[in-house]
């Protein structure tokens, strides 16, 4: 199993045409400590209906490919930077889910007498 202790969206668009040496290429780019062991950077392309994660282990790269049948990702919509994810943020947008609404404020206790 591949050990993943963190997860950076690589916001704006991507051309994901490319393989593993482009999306590298804008890691070490967009991340000023370039690839590190055990993170996991998403990608997404203009029109948030493709994923791509690229993962170093340690050892070497992985990079893996998610595409809805319908719909598309809840992506956020700046240009530039990146955002890091807990994991179930990440299961949620994989999963094509609204994620931004789990880190919302938690819903305010009503008593009723």
């Amino acid at each position: 199993m591949m050990r993943i202790e963190m997860i950076w969206l690589a916001l704006g668009a991507s051309d994901l045409r490319g393989g593993i040496d482009i999306l590298l290429a804008q890691v070490l780019r967009g991340f000023a400590d370039g690839a590190q062991a055990h993170h996991a950077y998403v990608f997404a392309n203009r029109r948030a209906d493709r994923l791509k994660v690229l993962v170093y282990d340690g050892v070497g790269m992985w990079l893996c490919t998610r595409r809805l049948q319908a719909g598309g990702f809840a992506w956020p919509r700046e240009d530039s930077g990146a955002l890091e994810l807990t994991r179930e943020q990440f299961d949620w947008l994989v999963a094509g889910l609204p994620w931004q609404r789990l880190s919302a404020q938690p819903a305010q206790r009503i008593t009723v007498n």
